[in-house]
């Protein structure tokens, strides 16, 4: 008697924003699941990932917006991170077993200080660990087995570097900065030069790019709606392109778009005072958005990013 196969899920084709604050303990990967299977989504990709022992704003895009998810990766975040001056670890977090002790006698004007000369453009050097891959492995991979590799400095900026409380052994700081930043290497120079060590006691992500972690949802609120509830909670896919100047194009001009044509504005008769770079696109007939493209010399509206106006 031939067994019955188990009948394959049929996800939805759901396309937008879902601003999670992700729990501590988990991975990204691993907040993406369970918000996916919990939407039912067909597709999914997260826009940067948060160590497990960090929380916060954790933005996943569904469907069409996974094709400017990209755009987070680059953008600037900001973070509130406490820094436990005094003890060093492993992994520069809770996670890692503790190096070294050393007492900690330290003044506010000794922190803002140090403090000052983190601020601005600095060079950091990428921690063991950390994803970064050599010859395909990532450097965790070799931290683990106890090999330590010589490490090129990336150029990052900081942006804001603010004190907001210090009651020792514990540093709270703002952090605004560029991309690519370890927060954990910025806790320990900072502990470094003031000559006790440190590594983080806490992580939180508040902010990345515009967006920010007011109106975001946790995965436990998420399990606790309904359906609809939860799918209200996503957000347009032109949330991820909120910096950007917007153009609305006619019927005629939208297929053209669409078809990966460049237009001419001035040719069409269409004034646009925005700056060369990205635009958002929209069909002018229902708002609808056609993706992104390209403001050029001459007033040229190139494609870049297109996405599916079906449905």
């Amino acid at each position: 008697m031939n067994q019955a196969k188990p009948t394959k899920r049929i996800r939805d084709a759901l396309n937008g924003v879902l601003l999670l604050d992700k729990p501590v303990g988990l991975s990204s990967n691993d907040a993406l699941i369970q918000a996916k299977r919990l939407l039912n989504a067909k597709k999914a990709g997260h826009t940067g990932t948060l160590d497990p022992f960090a929380t916060g704003l954790l933005p996943l895009c569904f469907g069409e917006a996974t094709k400017f998810s990209h755009d987070l990766l680059d953008a600037d975040k900001t973070y509130e991170t406490v820094v436990h001056l005094g003890i060093t670890t492993e992994t520069g977090d809770t996670e890692g077993a503790v190096v070294e002790a050393l007492p900690v006698s330290v003044t506010d004007a000794q922190i803002e200080a140090v403090l000052a000369q983190f601020r601005g453009p600095i060079a950091q050097v990428p921690p063991m660990y950390s994803a970064l891959k050599r010859d395909g492995k990532p450097l965790y991979e070799y931290a683990r087995a106890g090999i330590t590799l010589e490490r090129e400095a990336r150029n990052v900026v900081i942006h804001e570097l603010t004190l907001l409380s210090y009651e020792a052994p514990f540093l709270r700081l703002r952090v605004s900065c560029s991309k690519g930043t370890y927060i954990r290497v910025l806790g320990e120079d900072i502990g470094r030069v003031l000559g006790c060590g440190a590594h983080l006691n806490a992580l939180r992500r508040t902010q990345v790019g515009s967006l920010l972690i007011d109106g975001s949802v946790t995965l436990e609120s998420l399990q606790s709606k309904s359906v609809d509830e939860r799918l209200g909670l996503l957000k347009p896919i032109d949330t991820l392109l909120s910096d950007f100047d917007a153009i609305d194009l006619s019927d005629e001009l939208a297929v053209r778009f669409l078809h990966g044509q460049r237009i001419s504005l001035q040719k069409e008769g269409i004034s646009l005072s925005a700056n060369l770079g990205r635009l958002r696109v929209y069909r002018r007939s229902d708002n609808k958005l056609l993706g992104s493209g390209l403001l050029q010399e001459y007033q040229v509206l190139a494609p870049e990013r297109l996405i599916s106006t079906s449905g």
